[in-house]
C-alpha cells in the first residue's frame, strides 16, 4: 500500500466490514471501513469531517459478491440450497423485505414487472404465473425451490437450452435471481446514490471508476456519465438504445467529451482480456468506465 494514501472501504454488509477490520489492524490508520450502503456515503463523509471536493479518487464496485453468492445461507446463488434471502445488509434491517418476502406476497403482475424491468425476462409472466401457483400450495422460502418452480414452466428442451454470453449452458432462473435481488437491495437506486456522492466527493481532476457485470447497471453508469437526468429512476428505464440513437450521441459528441462533469480517460470501456476470464470466470461480464472530474 502506499503510504500517502489513506483508503475509505464501505461496504452495507457486515461481513465484508469484518474483513475490511482485518486489513485495518494491518494499516494502522490507512484503512478505514465504514459500514453502510452508497446512499449513506455523504453522509458518513460528512461524519468523519471530510469535505466536499477533497477525494482524490472513488472506486465503485457494483452488484453482490463472491463472498456472497458462495454462502448457501445468504441465499443469492440458485446452484446452492439455502433460505431465499438476498438482503445485502445482512441482519442490519430486520424488518428488510427478503426475496422470499417478494415471491410470496406480491401479485402476479408486480412480480413479472420485476422479472422484466431488473432481469430482462423474456418470459416473466409465465415465470411469475409459475410462482403464484406453486406458493398456493406451498410458500416458495429456499433457493433451488424457487428454481425448480421457474424450471418447471419452460419444457425440458428450454430449460438446456439457455446459454450465457460465453455459450455455456445457464440455467433458466438466472435471471429471475438476478431481478429478485436488484430489487430486493435497490441496487440501481443505490449504484445512482454511489455516482452522486462520488461526484459530490471527488476534488477536480479526480479519478472515478465503475466496475459492472449487468447491463442495467453499465447503462445507468454510462448515462450518468453522459450527463443525462437520472433523477427519478422509477420512472426510467435502462433498455438498450434504439437504433441510431448511438450514431446521434456520437455526432454529438458525447461518447468521446463526456459530459459538463466527467472527462473519459478511455474511449471505449474495458471489458476482461481472454485471460482473465480464465483466471475469473465470475468476472467474464464486467465492465470498467473510468473518468475524470472536470
Amino acid at each position: 500500500m502506499v503510504h500517502e494514501v489513506t483508503v475509505l472501504a464501505l461496504d452495507r454488509d457486515p461481513a465484508a466490514i469484518s474483513l475490511a477490520l482485518q486489513l485495518a489492524k494491518e494499516h494502522s490508520g490507512r484503512v478505514k471501513p465504514l459500514l453502510g450502503r452508497f446512499s449513506e456515503l455523504e453522509a458518513l463523509l460528512s461524519n468523519m469531517n471530510i469535505q466536499p471536493g477533497s477525494i482524490d479518487a472513488v472506486l465503485l464496485d457494483a452488484g453482490c459478491s463472491s463472498m456472497q453468492m458462495d454462502q448457501a445461507q445468504r441465499g443469492f446463488a440458485l446452484s446452492k440450497d439455502g433460505p431465499l434471502d438476498m438482503r445485502m445488509d445482512g441482519e442490519r434491517y430486520p424488518d428488510m423485505p427478503c426475496a422470499a418476502d417478494v415471491v410470496n406476497t406480491l401479485d402476479q403482475q408486480a412480480l413479472a414487472s420485476i422479472l422484466t424491468a431488473y432481469g430482462e425476462e423474456r418470459h416473466a409472466r409465465k415465470i411469475a404465473s409459475a410462482i403464484v401457483e406453486a406458493r398456493r400450495v406451498n410458500p416458495i422460502t429456499q433457493t433451488q425451490q424457487l428454481a425448480s418452480v421457474v424450471a418447471g414452466s419452460f419444457p425440458a428442451a428450454v430449460v438446456h437450452a439457455r446459454k450465457d454470453r460465453l455459450q455455456r449452458p445457464a440455467h433458466v432462473a438466472t435471471k429471475t435471481f438476478q431481478a429478485l435481488r436488484i430489487f430486493v437491495n435497490d441496487e440501481l437506486n443505490e449504484l445512482h446514490a454511489g455516482l452522486r456522492a462520488a461526484r459530490s466527493a471527488l476534488t477536480p481532476g479526480g479519478r472515478l471508476c465503475v466496475i459492472t457485470f449487468h447491463s442495467l447497471e453499465d447503462r445507468l453508469v454510462k448515462r450518468f456519465l453522459q450527463g443525462e437526468d437520472l433523477s427519478n429512476l422509477d420512472q426510467y428505464h435502462f433498455s438498450p438504445r434504439k437504433q441510431g440513437a448511438g450514431r446521434k450521441d456520437l455526432a454529438e459528441g458525447k461518447r468521446d467529451l463526456g459530459s459538463v462533469d466527467w472527462l473519459p480517460l478511455r474511449r471505449k470501456v474495458i471489458t476482461p482480456e481472454r485471460d482473465d476470464v480464465k483466471d475469473n470466470p465470475r468476472g467474464r461480464s464486467a465492465k470498467l468506465r473510468a473518468v475524470l472530474r472536470r
